[in-house]
């Protein structure tokens, strides 16, 4: 199996297993060869706002509190608007990749943000 396996999105045969999950060094891609599709929105589960909404790569969203950043003394105060956020897997539970004007690129917690 690993002598013929390459990369489903870019087709580079340099692929490498990390884990369960197979890493294509060409594209950064990650996937897991024992789903039917190789896909790893498929993985996922929905990632969902405090509201509930299903939240998706691309949305705005509203921080509903503020946060205090960890080694920072800055604040992001509840209310901020945040534009296209993207959505990660990590194992921490910040799963919303985001910049925020000010702060610079963080991650969040779906918990605290809602659907702008």
């Amino acid at each position: 199996m690993e002598a013929d396996m390459t990369c489903p999105q870019c087709g580079c045969e340099h692929v490498y297993p990390d884990g369960s999950l197979w890493n294509c060094p060409e594209c950064g891609y990650e996937w897991n060869p024992q789903d039917s599709d190789g896909t790893t929105a498929g993985n996922m589960a929905e990632i969902r706002d405090t509201n509930g909404n299903i939240l998706a790569d691309g949305d705005s969203v509203t921080v509903i509190k503020d946060l205090k950043i960890k080694g920072a003394s800055s604040v992001i105060k509840g209310g901020t608007k945040v534009r296209g956020i993207r959505l990660v897997d990590a194992a921490d539970g910040h799963n919303i990749a985001c910049r925020i004007s000010g702060v610079g690129a963080i991650n969040l917690k779906s918990e605290f943000v809602k659907k702008a």
